[in-house]
């Protein structure tokens, strides 16, 4: 008889990456990597002010006879506008980190297009609950002996209360 196999949680990227692999093939991009490390890869400061688009690759050569070196890509690079000229000067370093990311030579020369990034909206943090509420709860539970228990039930009421 034979086990059956174990059963758990399969993260979230295993089945979006299906799904993602055709729209990321058709800007260049392998995988989704260089763009979910792109901080790592570059380091922060270039990062907050960059973001890469898309990745051209060279159409191959008709000669399929002759075995050469491929050429490198070039990454599109989409940045703000006032930082354009800092990133080009700073395109060997970006480069070099690109292609030890990459581990060969990927990349040979990058292109700017200045656009504003797109950036994730901040995650709002809600309001603190009222503590006017909060206490008219808590004095309605005085069968609540523990202090922190009744507190805390107090706020997890006002926060609902509130929505």
């Amino acid at each position: 008889m034979s086990k059956p196999s174990r059963s758990f949680p399969r993260p979230l990227s295993e089945f979006t990456a299906a799904s993602l692999s055709g729209a990321l093939k058709a800007q260049g991009f392998a995988s989704t990597e260089i763009l979910t490390r792109w901080p790592a890869i570059v380091g922060a400061e270039i990062a907050a002010h960059s973001e890469p688009m898309k990745i051209n690759w060279p159409r191959p050569k008709a000669d399929v006879g002759e075995v050469e070196q491929a050429e490198p890509a070039t990454l599109v690079l989409r940045v703000e506008g006032p930082m354009a000229l800092e990133i080009q000067h700073q395109s060997s370093v970006i480069l070099e980190r690109v292609n030890r990311f990459f581990g060969w030579q990927a990349v040979g020369r990058l292109a700017l297009r200045q656009a504003p990034l797109r950036r994730k909206a901040p995650k709002r943090r809600p309001a603190p609950p009222d503590p006017a509420i909060t206490a008219r709860l808590a004095a309605e539970m005085p069968e609540i002996e523990d202090d922190a228990l009744r507190d805390a039930l107090a706020r997890l009421g006002t926060a609902i209360k509130t929505k």
